[in-house]
């Protein structure tokens, strides 16, 4: 059984170590009550996101509160992230609540972590300031004299050498001496009882100082790490921008060579939705070199207007093998069932989801995960492909390793979508957000990344007006129509999904640092779900070589934007 989390973005997770002083207990209650002395036993205050009391085997999960979902959306540059509130009843000093809190920010913290600089500067610091708060009661004994001269001593010491000291390499000689004499003092003012008024006074300053500052940067550089990774790269507005002014510089009055391929059914048809050209290139390199064949592929690459030019422009100059492409603008789609001209591209939906098995819970790690789901542009697919039968959707963040001419042969009965499922994370854990639909609890969530869709049996179904039908209805519950986007889409696949073996994708690639490389390479289709995508500086530096082998590092514009560097 797994307890699962849904996680909040963005709460403060901070705890302050507390230093062996004396008057410790002071400092030790007070980190457990407010921050004016009280101490609460029935309640330990705690910021951030608090983990369960560990739960039997057998237990039921407790629904989360049905309450707005927020979210962080950039439609021109980026995917979406779910995020909603779990309940909680117990605060975490494992450091797990960070992850739980902050996802894959704390993974990449953990693994930039560097050596503390000016090490011996902070030391410093920290010991004037330990021996500030002893002074004032050491120097009113009269029998510990030679104790509030040597205190004081070591101060002026140490308070001259910071006045002229910023860094360690500023340090003059022998500074280690000195700090060596402040510990003795500070040893021996510790071992004197003291009235703690004012130690106590000045640990609560320190306490306070520290938590506030550590609270501010952490949501700072968590906030900064948030907007890189939803923020395209300069280069790629370069390579964009150009590839858009060369568009209009030359003329395009032929028509498309390969137009009769994109409505032909007898071929392998491939749908890649996507604001990114590169990330586009990437996937339709990486399927056309490991193709048998590649005279049967047709690709459909649906962008945005702000991209669609730079798209045509770049397919137009780039080949791949013998394979036809074809580049849509979403906003411009001609159809039926469309009556308002309002449309706007949406990438995959990705939400987080964190969990541990209790099968071993002395182990006590939670698993983050992020699932990638279907968005609202999808649900156009059998309207676009009106004379389709199959096609293969593609993310624009995987990469494909292997021939996929074996997916169209695949017999998946009454299913729609053949997709991998993802059985850690079951729908009846998710019942607080899907509301009470008559499904399967026990059914298993899925990825989009690669997905085989059987658009007849789509459109038999009606599952495009089942999912409007669903968005409406959990619009009202969620406040909004994108809180309800992907609920409404793992209800409206709910049992037409033909399970592909877990072998066929390795996913995890934009969160996970600890992927062994061999199955990196002996899987069919590498997926990046997560926010470390591997065009960003952020990327898992470890998987980007398996991205960049397919990037057309001969095309010129990619020099003359930096994109290799």
């Amino acid at each position: 059984m797994h307890l699962l989390w849904v996680v909040l973005w963005l709460t403060t997770d901070y705890h302050f170590i507390n230093n062996n002083f004396a008057c410790q207990d002071v400092l030790k209650n007070y980190s457990k009550g407010d921050k004016n002395g009280i101490v609460n036993t029935n309640e330990e205050k705690h910021r951030g996101v608090k983990t369960p009391p560990p739960l039997p085997p057998n237990a039921a999960l407790q629904s989360p509160p049905t309450t707005n979902t927020p979210k962080v959306h950039n439609p021109k540059h980026g995917r979406t992230e779910q995020v909603t509130h779990p309940k909680t009843s117990s605060a975490d000093e494992t450091g797990t609540s960070c992850e739980l809190t902050y996802g894959s920010y704390c993974l990449w913290q953990q693994e930039h972590k560097e050596v503390m600089k000016d090490a011996m500067v902070k030391k410093l610091k920290d010991q004037l300031f330990v021996a500030r708060a002893y002074y004032p009661s050491i120097a009113k004994l009269p029998a510990q004299d030679k104790l509030s001269r040597q205190l004081k001593q070591s101060i002026q010491e140490l308070e001259h050498v910071l006045s002229e000291s910023s860094t360690d390499a500023d340090l003059p000689p022998l500074v280690e001496t000195k700090s060596e004499r402040m510990d003795v003092a500070i040893a021996r003012a510790k071992s004197v009882p003291v009235v703690c008024d004012n130690v106590d006074k000045k640990f609560r300053q320190l306490y306070d100082l520290t938590e506030d500052e550590a609270d501010f940067h952490r949501k700072q550089s968590a906030f900064l790490y948030k907007l890189n990774v939803l923020t395209m790269p300069k280069s790629f507005h370069c390579l964009a921008l150009k590839l858009t002014v060369e568009y209009f510089k030359s003329s395009h009055d032929e028509e498309e060579a390969d137009s009769e391929k994109f409505e032909d059914s007898s071929l392998h048809h491939y749908v890649i939705f996507s604001n990114n050209v590169l990330a586009a290139s990437v996937v339709i390199n990486s399927t056309v070199t490991h193709a048998k064949v590649s005279r049967n592929q047709v690709f459909h690459v649906l962008s945005d207007g702000q991209n669609y030019y730079a798209m045509k422009l770049w397919f137009k100059r780039n080949n791949y093998g013998e394979a036809a492409v074809q580049v849509l603008n979403v906003e411009h789609l001609e159809m039926d069932s469309l009556k308002d001209n309002s449309l706007q591209l949406s990438l995959p939906e990705e939400f987080r989801v964190s969990f541990r098995s209790y099968d071993n819970p002395s182990m006590g790690q939670f698993r983050t995960e992020y699932i990638s789901i279907f968005s609202h542009s999808h649900y156009l697919l059998p309207d676009i492909f009106s004379k389709l039968k199959k096609v293969v959707v593609l993310d624009d963040d995987v990469v494909i390793q292997r021939d996929l001419s074996s997916l169209w042969n695949l017999d998946m009965g009454e299913k729609v979508n053949g997709a991998v499922q993802f059985c850690s994370v079951r729908l009846g854990q998710l019942k607080g957000y899907l509301g009470e639909k008559g499904f399967s609890h026990n059914s298993c969530a899925w990825m989009s990344g690669l997905n085989i869709i059987d658009l007849v049996r789509w459109r038999e179904f009606g599952l495009t007006q089942t999912y409007k039908r669903l968005i409406k209805e959990l619009s009202v519950q969620k406040g909004s129509t994108t809180a309800a986007a992907w609920p409404a889409s793992l209800l409206a696949f709910e049992n037409k999904i033909y399970p592909l073996n877990e072998s066929w994708v390795r996913s995890g690639l934009g969160h996970d640092y600890k992927i062994d490389s061999n199955s990196i390479k002996s899987a069919p289709v590498l997926h990046y779900n997560g926010k470390m995508k591997p065009w960003l500086d952020l990327g898992i530096p470890n998987y980007k070589s398996y991205w960049k082998k397919y990037l057309n590092k001969e095309d010129q514009l990619l020099s003359e934007c930096n994109v290799n560097s």
